[in-house]
């Protein structure tokens, strides 16, 4: 069980619940994650000799945020400081999980460009049911981070915004 710091545990006891933490819970419901992460794994690092990688779905996690929120690479960083729902969308606890750092991030980032993985992570998202994700995400329906996700890809019609 991971130790929670104070913020975290003031954060649960608050009452309002944001628009931002409404859409990361709708888009946790939606996104059909092992597909995705299976995908991935086969390029991803596995730990050995050097340092140890980053989980492999915190970094998939950050990759979405940086689509859905339009964030840069030391943008994204930040954010993961600055935002207790972005975190734990991540599934970072500050007293015991590492916060990846831009040049990171940008690997991952490199890795899913290289292997060409987001035109076939985004052959996996037409799945989503939009009217499921509608519901999950009613303030959102005609925001633009949810058009990121289904953005036209020139291979398969529907994808992520590539940087």
């Amino acid at each position: 069980m991971k130790q929670t710091t104070s913020a975290s545990t003031g954060w649960d006891k608050k009452g309002k619940v944001t628009r931002r933490e409404r859409f990361l819970a709708g888009m946790d419901a939606v996104i059909p994650w092992a597909p995705i992460l299976a995908l991935i794994e086969l390029h991803f690092p596995k730990a050995g000799n050097g340092t140890q990688p980053m989980p492999m779905e915190r970094m998939l996690r950050i990759h979405f945020m940086q689509q859905w929120f339009t964030l840069s690479d030391p943008a994204a960083g930040d954010s993961l400081y600055d935002s207790e729902s972005m975190r734990r969308f991540a599934g970072i606890e500050l007293v015991e999980d590492a916060v990846p750092d831009e040049s990171t991030i940008l690997r991952f980032r490199h890795l899913l460009e290289q292997h060409q993985l987001t035109q076939r992570i985004c052959a996996e998202l037409p799945q989503i049911n939009l009217r499921i994700l509608q519901a999950a995400l009613p303030d959102h329906r005609r925001s633009p981070a949810i058009c990121a996700v289904f953005r036209a890809s020139p291979q398969i019609g529907v994808g992520l915004r590539q940087r």
